[in-house]
């Protein structure tokens, strides 16, 4: 019997994988560190990471036999979700694990009661944005100066949608 947090196995993907979510622990740091470090060119630090865990966010892995696929952290208050961190391995993009990994947030938020979901994106990640636009949510605002960037800073789109 599957848990509470695991997502229905391959869904969306061009071949059938079997995945599961599951709550992130200090021991899937290093791999997650991993996959943020080739991601990312300002990554998140460790601590920040391990911040998230000590606070209680909504910190989630996607696994494949035992392989970290991607993760998640999410903050859950006062009626609203904010997706902090969604990040998916570079091999596995473009296989629908980020689309599911977005539902099983849309999910959670709503099993804890969130009405609104909230998140920046860089203005510049045409994929995410894409991605976000299909998954129902609305260009809200933007921050200016929001991300550091190679030359500077880049802005934000900012992003909702009603849970």
């Amino acid at each position: 019997m599957r848990n509470m947090d695991d997502f229905p196995a391959g869904e969306g993907l061009n071949e059938p994988v079997d995945y599961r979510f599951r709550k992130m622990s200090a021991q899937d740091l290093a791999d997650v560190l991993a996959i943020e470090r080739k991601t990312y060119e300002f990554p998140w630090s460790e601590t920040i990471f391990k911040d998230c865990l000590r606070v209680n966010y909504h910190c989630y892995v996607i696994e494949s036999v035992q392989q970290v696929m991607g993760y998640a952290v999410m903050t859950v208050a006062a009626g609203e979700s904010h997706i902090l961190n969604i990040c998916v391995d570079e091999s596995l993009r473009g296989s629908g694990i980020g689309r599911s990994m977005l539902a099983h947030l849309v999910d959670r938020a709503r099993s804890h009661r969130a009405e609104m979901m909230l998140l920046e994106v860089r203005a510049s990640n045409t994929v995410a944005i894409d991605l976000y636009l299909n998954s129902d949510f609305n260009e809200i605002g933007r921050r200016n100066a929001y991300y550091p960037a190679k030359n500077g800073r880049e802005d934000a789109l900012i992003l909702a949608r009603i849970l």
